[in-house]
C-alpha cells in the first residue's frame, strides 16, 4: 500500500505542475496567439531605456463590465476588480448590485524603463452570499484561479499586448473576442451555468507626444518624429490615418527561422492599402468603415453589427413616448456578445438617435420619408447606409414589426410599433417585449431563413404550429416572440434552425442601388 501511495502521490504532482505550466504558457503551435512569455521572446532589453523622453508607466483600464448571465444569488452581481501589473497588486472598490458597469477604473504603475515586457494579471470577483467568487473571463485554459483569469504580456516598444487577448489578422486562428475585450462565453458554455462575464479593458503607457505610438515604434520602425503627434496623419492615401494602422496592423508574430518572437507590421502606414476592399472578419463593414465606426469600439477582426435607433415623441394628447426601455437594450447586446458579435445601438448624439415628430398613425409611405429624412439627411450618398441598419421605434404603423422596402431597396430598415408592443409587455415585461421585437425584425435584415414556426399558425397556443415548432426557440418564432431574447443555435431536432451560424451580414446591403 505504500508504493501505491507514492505512485499516486507522484502522478498527482506530475499533473499538478503540468497544469500550472499549461496555464503560464500557450505555445505558438497550439494558439498562434503570440503569448510573449513563451519561448524566450525579447527578454529585458539591451538597448538601455526604451523611451529617454518620458517615465515609463503603465496603466490598464477597465472601460466596461458586463454580467453576460445571473452571478449573485441574492440580487445583481457586486462587482470589484484585481489588478496585477508586475506583481503588484491594485483592487477597483465594490460596485454594489450592478450587472453593467460602465465607470471606467484604472490602475497604473512605474515600471523599469529598459524592460520591454511587463506582466498584467486581470481578475473579476463578485461577493456573493459574503463570499469573493471568481468570475469567468476566459476561455478555460488554465488551472484553479487561472482558469478564469487573464494573463498578459504587455510590449512597451510596440504598445501592444499579447497572451489570453491578443491581436491575430488571420481571423480564423484569432482571438474571437476580439482585441481589449474579455468574453466567459468564449469556452462554449453559453447555456451552462457559469459566471461568464464581459469587459472591455486597454493597456497604455505614458507617451510623449500623445499619440499613443511609442518612441521605440516610431524610432526604430516608423522614422517618425516621437517629439510630434502624428494623430490623423495619412502619409499613404488609403483614407485611414497611422493610429488606426499601427493599433489594428501591428502585433507579435512567431519567426520559425529565428525561432523568436517578432513585431510584424501588418498594415504598413506608409504603404497604400486598399482599405475599401478589406474585410477580414466578414462582417460586411470594410477597413474603411470599421475605422469611421471605430469611435463606437469597432474590431476588424471581430463581427460587429450597428443600428440607428431613432425614436417618436410623446402625443398632444397623452399617448406615451416610444421609448425603448434601457434595461431591454441590455438584453440586445447580450444576446450578440454571448457569440462575440458586437451589437452597436447607435441612439445618441453621434449621428444618430434622433427624436421623430409625434404621429398617430405611420403608415409605410411615411416610414420610407423618416427613412430619407432622418437616416439619409437627404443624401443617398450617406456612408452609413450600409453600415447601419435603421430600426425605427413609432407609436403604430398597423403592426408591431416588419422590414419596410424603401424607394433604393435597401433592405436594412425596419420598424416596431410601441402601441402594438405594449399589449403584449403585460405578460413579458416591457424590456423583453421590446428587446425581442426588435431583434425578430433586425433577424430579417439578416436573412435569417425562418422554417414553418414563422408562419404555419404558430402564434398562439391554440394553434398546431405553436407546439409543432416549440423546438425552434428564438425570437424569430412567433411563438417565442414577445417573450424571448435570443436566436436558436439549431441544437433541438429537425424543427429546430440554426440561426446563429446561418446569418447573413451583407444581405441588408444586397440590394442598394
Amino acid at each position: 500500500m505504500k508504493i501505491n501511495k507514492r505512485i499516486v502521490c507522484i502522478i498527482l504532482i506530475g499533473i499538478f505542475l503540468a497544469s500550472l505550466n499549461v496555464s503560464a504558457v500557450k505555445t505558438s503551435q497550439q494558439n498562434l496567439n503570440m503569448n510573449a512569455s513563451s519561448q524566450s521572446q525579447q527578454q529585458s532589453s539591451s538597448e538601455g531605456d526604451l523611451d529617454p523622453l518620458v517615465d515609463l508607466e503603465v496603466t490598464v483600464t477597465i472601460k466596461e463590465i458586463r454580467a453576460l448571465k445571473k452571478i449573485d444569488d441574492l440580487g445583481q452581481s457586486d462587482f470589484f476588480v484585481v489588478v496585477t501589473i508586475n506583481d503588484e497588486k491594485f483592487r477597483s472598490k465594490i460596485w454594489l448590485n450592478k450587472n453593467y458597469i460602465n465607470e471606467p477604473w484604472s490602475a497604473t504603475l512605474n515600471v523599469p524603463d529598459e524592460e520591454e515586457n511587463v506582466s498584467i494579471k486581470i481578475q473579476l470577483w463578485d461577493i456573493n452570499l459574503g463570499l469573493p467568487k471568481i468570475c469567468d473571463l476566459n476561455d478555460d485554459d488554465g488551472f484553479l484561479l487561472n482558469t478564469y483569469a487573464v494573463n498578459l504580456i504587455y510590449d512597451l516598444k510596440s504598445a501592444h499586448w499579447s497572451g489570453d487577448d491578443y491581436i491575430y489578422p488571420y481571423v480564423t486562428w484569432g482571438d474571437a473576442s476580439g482585441y481589449g475585450r474579455l468574453n466567459g462565453c468564449d469556452d462554449n458554455s453559453i447555456y451552462e451555468n457559469e459566471r461568464d462575464c464581459l469587459m472591455y479593458f486597454d493597456i497604455t503607457q505614458t507617451d510623449y507626444d500623445g499619440d499613443s505610438i511609442p518612441y521605440w515604434t516610431e524610432v526604430n520602425l516608423y522614422h517618425t518624429d516621437p517629439e510630434v503627434n502624428d494623430l490623423g496623419r495619412d502619409d499613404d492615401g488609403d483614407g485611414v490615418p497611422i493610429e488606426w494602422e499601427f493599433k489594428w496592423g501591428t502585433f507579435m508574430d512567431y519567426d520559425w527561422y529565428s525561432d523568436s518572437w517578432v513585431l510584424v507590421t501588418y498594415y504598413d502606414p506608409f504603404v497604400y492599402d486598399d482599405h475599401a476592399t478589406l474585410d477580414p472578419d466578414s462582417d460586411a463593414l470594410n477597413n474603411y468603415e470599421e475605422y469611421l465606426t471605430s469611435q463606437w469600439g469597432s474590431d476588424p477582426y471581430r463581427k460587429d453589427i450597428f443600428v440607428e435607433l431613432d425614436q417618436m415623441e410623446a402625443g398632444p394628447n397623452g399617448e406615451a413616448a416610444s421609448i425603448f426601455p434601457e434595461a431591454g437594450k441590455d438584453l440586445l447586446r447580450d444576446a450578440f456578445d454571448k457569440y462575440n458579435i458586437c451589437l452597436h445601438l447607435d441612439d445618441g448624439p453621434m449621428g444618430g438617435g434622433e427624436w421623430i415628430p409625434f404621429d398617430i398613425e405611420t403608415p409605410r409611405e411615411d416610414l420610407v420619408i423618416l427613412y430619407q429624412d432622418y437616416f439619409l439627411h437627404g443624401s443617398k450618398n450617406n456612408w452609413r447606409q450600409g453600415v447601419f441598419h435603421y430600426g425605427l421605434l413609432v407609436y403604430d404603423a398597423t403592426y408591431a414589426g416588419y422590414v419596410f422596402g424603401t424607394d433604393d431597396n435597401y433592405w436594412g430598415a425596419y420598424q416596431i410599433s410601441s402601441k402594438r408592443v405594449n399589449k403584449h409587455a403585460i405578460i413579458s415585461g416591457k424590456p423583453t417585449a421590446y428587446a425581442s421585437v426588435y431583434m425578430h425584425e433586425l433577424g430579417h435584415t439578416l436573412d435569417i431563413r425562418i422554417p414553418g414556426g414563422h408562419d404555419d399558425k404558430s402564434n398562439y397556443p391554440w394553434e398546431i404550429g405553436w407546439w409543432k415548432w416549440r423546438p425552434y426557440k428564438s425570437c424569430m418564432n412567433y411563438g417565442y416572440t414577445y417573450a424571448l431574447v435570443d436566436y436558436s443555435d439549431g441544437s433541438r431536432g429537425k424543427r429546430d434552425h440554426d440561426d446563429w451560424n446561418t446569418l447573413d451580414f451583407f444581405a441588408f446591403q444586397a440590394y442598394i442601388e
